[in-house]
């Protein structure tokens, strides 16, 4: 009997120690971040004109440091990118089931400066995120997250 306790009381504490760095690990995992080989300003532009030779459509662009300082605070450089593509939308939106994970669009892309004078990229991993959705939702969400990656890896170091 008290092998048994013992054995019980072990995989308690090791479930609980395993979610404990699932959870705190999950943050790192979610979010990618890449530095851009270039300068802020010209990894925006060479990010768009990628988008648009890959067929995106960029829905939105939020100056999060022009928005700040109408506010009163100084930031760095922050864009954030609003990424549609038609064809993977529509597969997603067009039914009813699926539609639980339009919160998540469009895709988004942010690009900014650190302190350490470097641009970065920094974008959800959606390929992991789509997996738990399984079916039409992962299909659509690997194909646009690997077609994205593709825009990046010409920025990225």
């Amino acid at each position: 009997m008290k092998n048994v306790i013992t054995g019980v009381a072990g995989a308690l504490i090791g479930v609980v120690i395993m979610g404990l760095v699932g959870f705190y690990s999950l943050p790192g995992l979610m979010m990618l971040e890449d530095q851009s080989m270039y300068d802020f300003e010209t990894t925006v532009e060479q990010f768009e004109n990628e988008l648009d030779e890959a067929g995106w459509s960029v829905l939105q662009v939020h100056d999060m440091q022009e928005t700040l300082e109408g506010h009163g605070h100084d930031v760095l450089s922050v864009k954030i990118f609003e990424l549609c593509s038609a064809r993977y939308s529509a597969e997603i939106l067009k039914l009813d089931d699926e539609r639980i994970v339009s919160p998540l669009m469009p895709c988004r892309v942010a690009i900014y400066e650190k302190s350490n004078g470097n641009t970065y990229i920094s974008r959800m991993d959606s390929e992991l995120l789509a997996k738990p959705f399984g079916g039409v939702i992962n299909d659509v969400m690997q194909s646009a997250a690997s077609e994205i990656e593709e825009v990046l890896v010409k920025l990225i170091k």
